[in-house]
């Protein structure tokens, strides 16, 4: 699908200049220093400085060097310079430093030693160059580094301390080697510089990184490619070349600098070494914009300025400062003041410049603008009431959401969680590729992980299963997840026969995906051919793998085996926010599939390894292999550091916490790489410059308004959980609070629920609710432009209060075949039919607690104690061996489970033994037999724990429990487990172990974990025989003849209800002791929660 995008266009004629600005231009050569805070027009300076040299001065367009910070800025001022002088200029006059580095490397590369293109002439008499050295990405820089740290243990060469044994080979020391080596780069130091700067310092870490370092360079110069900070260095190398020097400089006759405050020293010594000789070199710039500490940028820098770029006389450069304020109005003015007069004064300003820079005075076209400062109570409302302003700054002042931004301290942290609030607000929400790591995108995740199972000889663990079956992979929702685990479990119970407990659910979809023929023993459906062709899937990206395909190919194999390709495909041609999150999908994996084609090259024959842990170590801020997947339709949501540089109407600045911004938090400390000097140990950096380095980002974010500026927080109760950063208070605003969330979002969906309750409000005027109703049949008959409908939940035909009852495609039990019943669902059906329908037939109960689990481990040990008795030492040694596959909340809840569960078996081991005059049957004996009762077929099934004979030959059923609280004893004698158990040894189906003509003397249950008052042994709670006691005696309720008809005993007569219930399918909810603890509540129509809110 192609999109067809058209290119703002950029206003050609000259500009209104003020004094200062028209004197920048003006400027007659040489070096000149330009103070410009944010909104004064500094590039708009720039552009009109470069349009004079080469327009009225005459210069050569290729002969005006202009560098900037980032590629987007380079590609803007093309842009804006090309307008002005109204034609294409051939060659770019605007670049980052890093491209003016790698041309320049790449065009002397013989000088360098490197396998470098011969440079040809083009018809515009510029330098061509073919491919060469090439540049590793941050994410490439950091998989070598990783390489090369192993490879260095294992040759010896660099000789690593013990203390860092246990970092050795993560990723993240492998980050922070990569930050000593920018530093020492930024430096100029070589690896012999850092080897004598750690011995100097004491400091073997240092020593080691130095000769890692010269192994490092070994592995780039044998590849041909360098990492950014090689890159510069390399060029200050060749900049030492009186050669170089002279042609670079009889080409370039002027260099203007954007930005220059974010130059670290080693850009400041190239610039000094080309352009230091007193030509015109105009550096534009704030002090209080300098944000980038953490990649070697000083703030003092920009002050160094006139001193290292003096004229040609010898003199200090000038220094300019512009002073009026062209992008928002005074009452932004006044709040960034607020902020930037709490930072330190830039030191050897003349006193009038550093009034002019501090001071700006707004040129009263912005208007006077808006600052808010809001308060919520949680961060999921703070991101609701974000999402609000959003919309109403849309819907009632007609702002474009292109015009607006939200911006966070930490895109890690906030973005992600962020944009999912906005996107399900209906807020269409930006976010470039590279703000997000690739393998942090949630397209991309399930296609990496399966990729990883597939490869890496290991099996899918419980929650990776979880992800690959609920992904576009494996196509299953958590419903059919859960039917599907239920499903292996059981199979896996009716294989172990009893003998063991089955593994818990989650384990068995894991265990499934690697041997898919678990999936054979369950009853085939939907969700077990969706795991089933998951497993196909990693079969045969494993394949791939293993014959020596890429990275790419295997990918592609796990792509093009589904259906996802044209789920997006077709979503991505619709409209709506569905049709940009297809977008955003599509974009995410295109840029994976581009990393994927070059990880041959960067890897060669090192395959999916290389490309997992390349990828998978991408952090923010990334390389930008994404940069240009941002469309302009929708808000921008980016972190402050991406924001330099723009602007927008309505600016958000979110999540503005104390501990989260400032965040003084050391970066790197094991190896200290912002302490490493040129000659040793610098100092610390002290707290109070991190603070300063944090406000001036705040600062930055707060300056990127035009019009509206609010900036939000979170403010835990009386002094508890997150508050307001300390920054807040600096704009002098006085801060709003919001308690709760938003009571009437601006969404259709809100406004389809206010309709519906007030159409439906018995409290409203008769006239309103027409109104409503009215307005609803609008919204209900709306289409978008494909004939799509725009609030389907408008049209009463979606509501479930005008629904009918719905009947199911097939009975639950087929006319003229048996009721299926067990002991355990018997009570369920009639303490709660809703309950046991959901829970039983829809299998939409909870998973599997570790209470349950506790219980099965009790009953299995119980069951290999009643077989060959085992000492305490052997029970405790069986627990020991199943007792980590019980999930418990926390460690101390598994110990004091632990010690429950050896009690129990000490009571059972006593309790057994007391059980001399009765002979043993059998333990876990299953039966199944066919009753009637009041002329319904029941079909029984189940297990019974224990049976027993009793010495007048009749038969007793024992039932282990594991609860905590014991029944009354009314409640024991119509218990209806023991009840079915007993009426199924009177139906002789436990024949097998009882023989023929058995007939029950009752039953008991066993509470292990309730001990007796006196001795050791369990609580023992026993039901009287049914043929001694068919109905219990009820003194308030005396049996009714009428009821009993065709029920010989209580257990008939329950099951004869219970069977009614489930052939008839009225599953009504009942109130009762199972509410408490039901997983249906929040629905469930007996409660209050539960009620319809549509009559």
């Amino acid at each position: 699908m192609y999109r067809l995008t058209v290119t703002p266009e950029v206003p050609s004629g000259p500009p209104a200049l003020d004094e200062t600005q028209a004197a920048v231009v003006a400027h007659p050569g040489g070096p000149l220093l330009v103070l410009a805070g944010p909104g004064t027009g500094k590039t708009t300076t720039l552009v009109e400085s470069v349009v004079d040299r080469i327009a009225r001065r005459g210069a050569a367009p290729d002969s005006v060097l202009v560098l900037t910070f980032s590629r987007r800025a380079a590609a803007d001022l093309r842009t804006r310079i090309a307008a002005r002088l109204g034609r294409t200029v051939v060659t770019p006059s605007a670049m980052t430093f890093h491209a003016f580095c790698y041309a320049l490397v790449r065009r002397f590369a013989d000088r360098l030693g490197l396998a470098g293109p011969v440079p040809a002439v083009d018809e515009d008499g510029g330098h061509a160059y073919g491919a060469g050295v090439r540049l590793l990405t941050g994410p490439e820089q950091d998989f070598r580094v990783r390489e090369v740290l192993e490879g260095s243990v294992e040759t010896g060469r660099a000789d690593w301390p013990e203390s860092l044994a246990d970092a050795f080979g993560t990723r993240a020391f492998a980050g922070q080697v990569r930050s000593v080596l920018a530093k020492a780069r930024q430096l100029g130091m070589d690896p012999v510089d850092v080897v004598e700067a750690g011995e100097t310092a004491g400091r073997e870490d240092w020593v080691s990184v130095g000769e890692f370092f010269e192994e490092y360079l070994d592995v780039l110069d044998a590849e041909g490619v360098l990492d950014y900070g090689e890159l510069v260095h390399r060029s200050r190398i060749l900049l030492a070349d009186p050669d170089v020097v002279a042609t670079l400089r009889a080409e370039i006759g002027a260099v203007f600098v954007d930005e220059y405050q974010d130059t670290d020293p080693a850009q400041v010594s190239l610039l000094e070494a080309l352009a230091g000789d007193g030509r015109d070199v105009v550096a534009v710039g704030d002090p209080d914009q300098s944000i980038y500490a953490f990649r070697g940028a000083e703030a003092r820098g920009i002050l160094d300025f006139p001193d290292r770029f003096r004229t040609a006389d010898g003199d200090p450069a000038p220094v300019l400062a512009l002073g009026t304020a062209r992008r928002f109005g005074p009452a932004l003015l006044a709040a960034s003041r607020n902020v930037a007069r709490r930072l330190p004064a830039p030191p050897g300003l003349p006193r009038d410049v550093l009034e002019t820079f501090r001071s700006p005075v707004a040129d009263g076209v912005a208007g006077r603008g808006r600052v808010e400062v809001i308060t919520c109570s949680s961060t999921g409302a703070e991101a609701e009431h974000v999402a609000d302003l959003l919309r109403t700054a849309h819907l009632r002042d007609d702002l474009p959401w292109s015009r607006m931004a939200v911006l966070v301290r930490s895109g890690r942290q906030s973005i992600p969680a962020l944009t999912r609030a906005l996107v399900g607000a209906g807020v269409p929400v930006e976010v470039a590729g590279d703000e997000i790591p690739l393998a942090a995108d949630p397209a991309v995740r399930p296609l990496l992980l399966a990729l990883r199972v597939a490869t890496t000889g290991r099996r899918a663990g419980p929650e990776e299963a979880q992800l690959l079956l609920t992904s576009p992979l494996g196509g299953l929702d958590a419903m059919a997840t859960r039917v599907l685990g239920r499903a292996l479990r059981a199979a896996e119970r009716a294989e172990l026969g009893g003998v063991a407990m089955p593994r818990p659910s989650p384990e068995l979809l894991a265990a499934a995906l690697h041997d898919p023929e678990l999936l054979e023993l369950c009853p085939p459906g939907p969700a077990v051919d969706a795991a089933g062709r998951l497993a196909g899937l990693l079969r045969t990206c494993e394949r791939v793998v293993r014959r020596g395909g890429t990275a790419e190919e295997a990918l592609w194999s796990l792509w093009s085996g589904t259906r996802w390709p044209e789920h997006l495909q077709r979503t991505a041609a619709g409209g709506g926010e569905a049709s940009r999150r297809a977008d955003r999908d599509l974009d995410a994996l295109c840029a994976l599939f581009d990393v994927a084609a070059r990880s041959e090259e960067i890897a060669g024959l090192r395959g999916v390894s290389g490309f997992l842990a390349e990828v998978e170590g991408q952090q923010i801020p990334a390389d930008t292999w994404r940069e240009g997947d941002v469309r302009g339709t929708g808000v921008r949501v980016l972190t402050a550091h991406r924001s330099k540089g723009l602007e927008w109407d309505l600016v958000v600045v979110a999540g503005v916490q104390e501990g989260r911004w400032p965040d003084v938090r050391r970066r790197g400390s094991l190896l200290d790489a912002d302490r490493l000097g040129r000659h040793g140990l610098a100092d610390e950096v002290p707290t109070a410059v991190r603070v300063a380095e944090e406000r001036r980002l705040f600062y930055v974010a707060c300056t990127r308004a035009r019009s509206r500026l609010v900036v939000t927080a979170v403010a835990g109760t009386e002094g508890e959980g997150d508050q307001p950063s300390r920054f807040l208070e600096e704009l002098g605003v006085a801060a709003v609070a919001r308690p709760g969330r938003p009571r009437r979002p601006l969404t259709l969906s809100a406004l389809v629920g206010e309709l519906r309750r007030t159409a439906v409000d018995p409290e409203a005027g008769a006239e309103l609710r027409e109104q409503a109703a009215l307005r609803l049949a609008r919204l209900a008959d709306a289409t978008d432009a494909e004939g799509r409908p725009l609030a389907t939940a408008a049209s009463p035909t979606t509501w479930w209060g005008m629904r009918a009852l719905s009947d199911a495609p097939a009975p639950v039990v087929a006319p003229g075949q048996a009721v299926a019943l067990s002991g355990t669902s018997l009570g369920a059906v009639l303490s709660c039919p809703r309950q046991w329908f959901l829970d039983r037939q829809a299998s939409a109960g909870r998973t599997r607690n570790s209470a349950a689990s506790f219980g099965s481990v009790v009953h299995v040990l119980a069951q290999h104690s009643a077989g060959v008795p085992l000492d305490r030492e052997e029970r405790s040694a069986y627990l020991e061996g199943v007792w980590d596959q019980i999930a418990f909340d926390a460690n101390w809840l598994s110990a004091v489970e632990r010690a429950e569960a050896e009690d129990a078996l000490d009571r059972f081991v006593a309790w057994q033994e007391a059980r001399g005059h009765l002979e043993l049957l059998g333990t876990e004996v299953p039966f199944r037999c066919e009753v009637t009762a009041g002329g319904r077929r029941i079909t029984l099934s189940g297990t019974a724990d224990r049976v027993e004979r009793e010495r007048d030959g009749r038969v007793r059923i024992v039932d282990f429990k594991t609860g905590r609280s014991a029944p009354a004893a009314a409640d024991v004698a119509v218990q209806d487990q023991l009840g079915v158990y007993q009426l199924a040894v009177a139906q002789g189906a436990f024949a097998e172990v009882t023989g023929p003509g058995a007939r029950p003397s009752g039953a008991e249950l066993v509470y292990l974990r309730l001990p007796e008052k006196q001795g050791n042994l369990p609580q023992v709670f026993t039901q009287a025989s049914l043929d001694d006691v068919p109905f219990p005696v009820q003194t308030d309720t005396p049996v009714d003849p009428a009821e009993t008809e065709g029920c010989p005993t209580w257990v008939h007569q329950r099951l004869r209800d219970a069977a009614d219930i489930i052939t008839a399918e009225r599953f009504d909810a009942r109130l009762g002791p199972a509410c408490r603890w039901c997983p249906f509540r929040s629905s469930c129509p007996a409660h209050p929660s539960g009620r319809q809110v549509v009559a």
